[in-house]
């Protein structure tokens, strides 16, 4: 009879580090449970404006209980059921339409992207030319030049705007910046623009929010200790394709973005020892569990963890869903 040879599979080593903070932000949180709260309060459907957040993941979820996602307000029929305006903000015309059809709407708006609103109100107000850092066609960007007249925003997504840049009187200007950039990148548009138009306003406080500042700064220490880093998140979702450009700024070249774990290029992870792990502020922590999963699964893993700092910011729901 022949011998049988059991050979034991060799699982390969790699050290995980894990970026925290990472994931949620209270302001996806809060929008989420907005929209968990409209559906348990008004039953089906709650009709939402645009994705609450930016990640698959969880617009699916929400769509499994009873969410209906539409673009534009001329897509919701007239039943009567609550429209919910994403956490991303909307242009003035948005509510002012919803009144106009009389429907019953609720305001997901980060409070520190109407934060942010407030502030290009504010410097309208007191006759000052109004400068945007941000990406173009980015909802919130959409959102913020939106609550002012045509042609009182002028946008900047660049040092090379910033040198093209004409306006009318330079003493009579402000700027504000979109929630989720590169705090970095921003930095020295700012500087620039500082540079340029000396009697230039800013906020009172940084407009990047703080868990972006956050994650980037969380991701700035695993780059320098990664072979490659991996960021959980969607590809229309900024502040997860900041965190990217951020590795990749930061000692880290090889940095990919997926959305879930199924979308792991293992090729890619070949010769790679020490692997970095973030999520976007829409990513669920469910995600990265699936990923440290998989991996356990084809590695003998070691997980670290690098903390940065702990966040316990937490934002108000909405009155017409507190007692929900």
């Amino acid at each position: 009879m022949p011998e049988v040879i059991e050979k034991t599979l060799i699982k390969p080593d790699l050290t995980l580090v894990l970026a925290a903070p990472r994931g949620f932000c209270a302001g996806v949180d809060r929008a989420i449970q907005i929209v968990e709260l409209a559906l348990q309060k008004y039953g089906r459907p709650v009709y939402v404006r645009h994705e609450i957040v930016h990640n698959k993941f969880v617009v699916d979820s929400l769509r499994e209980k009873g969410a209906v996602f539409v673009e534009e307000l001329d897509e919701i029929p007239e039943d009567g059921q609550p429209v919910i305006f994403s956490a991303h903000g909307v242009p003035k015309s948005v509510p002012d339409a919803a009144k106009k059809r009389e429907m019953f709407f609720i305001d997901a708006t980060c409070p520190l992207v109407s934060k942010v609103h407030r502030e290009a109100e504010r410097h309208f107000e007191q006759g000052d030319k109004i400068i945007l850092i941000g990406h173009a066609g980015h909802p919130e960007v959409i959102g913020t030049m939106g609550q002012l007249p045509p042609g009182a925003v002028m946008l900047v997504e660049t040092l090379d705007d910033v040198q093209t840049l004409a306006v009318d009187d330079p003493e009579k200007l402000a700027y504000c910046t979109q929630t989720t950039l590169s705090v970095d990148d921003t930095a020295a548009i700012v500087e620039a623009l500082q540079k340029k138009f000396p009697a230039i306003k800013g906020p009172r406080k940084e407009d990047i929010c703080y868990a972006t500042t956050n994650r980037q700064a969380a991701m700035k220490e695993i780059a320098m200790l990664s072979d490659a880093v991996i960021v959980i998140g969607a590809p229309n979702s900024s502040n997860s394709n900041r965190l990217v450009e951020v590795a990749r700024q930061n000692g880290c070249t090889k940095a990919m973005l997926i959305q879930r774990a199924e979308d792991i290029d293992w090729a890619w992870m070949e010769g790679v020892q020490t692997l970095g792990l973030s999520a976007g502020a829409s990513a669920p922590e469910v995600l990265v569990e699936e990923v440290v999963a998989l991996m356990r699964g084809r590695y003998t893993l070691t997980i670290t963890e690098t903390v940065l700092t702990e966040e316990n910011v937490t934002f108000k729901l909405p009155k017409v869903l507190s007692a929900a």
